[in-house]
């Protein structure tokens, strides 16, 4: 299954290298790979205690957020790796604070994951929800090195509890602990003999919780308000806007849109 795998592994790169030059979006991700490495050994000496945290995209980070802050606050003397798999997470948090460096996680290649593990060796990986890469884990378990999983939300239909789906299964057995985001989610991991699943719920209300204690006031829309009624349209797609923007266009002029 390994080797299959890791053909497969090959083929999408070779796949994306290809679709790179008809997708921006994809673009991004293949180039931002290529320098990876380089900005790891830029920013991180061998000598260095380190964490990684590793996050799909843009909504698995503002999940793990919580967490992240704490680890840290709690861990001052460590270098923090922050590793995306899409560019709608990179592109947005390649500047934050909470790491000492912002990379794209290359390929999960037995010769990337070898590397990459080779030279950080972290003392802490954290992976949110389920974006687990199996040669990755591989490496840290064959290392001894600590790994968990946290915000888990996972689904029967999920290549974890397939029949054909025991290298990812195995990958996943190897946290030391999963935090689970439900029972559910628990129960799934009881199933497959998994027995340090811990229910801690979803992060995703401590983010939102903490934003409501920070002052989130923007001087530049209170002044495009001037106190006017203000629709705010969040995260739409074009075919929400289809919907509304003639209604924006003939709205009265005591409305803002935002």
């Amino acid at each position: 299954m390994r080797l299959f795998y890791n053909l497969l592994i090959f083929k999408a790169s070779v796949i994306l290298q290809i679709l790179s030059l008809f997708n921006t979006k994809i673009k991004k991700g293949v180039e931002g790979r290529k320098s990876s490495f380089l900005k790891i050994e830029k920013h991180i000496n061998s000598t260095d205690k380190t964490i990684w945290l590793h996050c799909s995209s843009l909504g698995e980070y503002e999940q793990g957020l919580p967490v992240f802050e704490e680890i840290r606050s709690h861990y001052p003397d460590h270098k923090i790796v922050l590793s995306f798999f899409s560019p709608s997470g990179y592109e947005i948090r390649k500047n934050s604070i909470i790491a000492d460096v912002v990379i794209y996680l290359p390929l999960d290649s037995n010769k990337n994951a070898k590397r990459f593990v080779d030279f950080l060796k972290p003392e802490l990986t954290v992976f949110v929800k389920y974006d687990i890469w199996p040669n990755y884990i591989n490496q840290l378990e064959k290392h001894g090195l600590k790994k968990v999983l946290i915000s888990a939300a996972l689904r029967p239909n999920q290549i974890y509890f397939k029949w054909y789906g025991g290298l990812f299964r195995d990958a996943l057995t190897c946290f030391e602990y999963i935090f689970t985001q439900n029972e559910e989610t628990k129960l799934l991991l009881k199933n497959i003999d998994y027995k340090t699943a811990i229910v801690s719920g979803d992060t995703r209300f401590d983010r939102v919780s903490n934003q409501i204690n920070t002052n989130n006031r923007l001087d530049f829309i209170e002044s495009f308000k001037a106190k006017k009624t203000t629709i705010v349209f969040g995260s739409s797609w074009q075919e929400d806007e289809a919907i509304f923007i003639d209604f924006i266009n003939n709205a009265d002029d005591n409305l803002k849109f935002i």
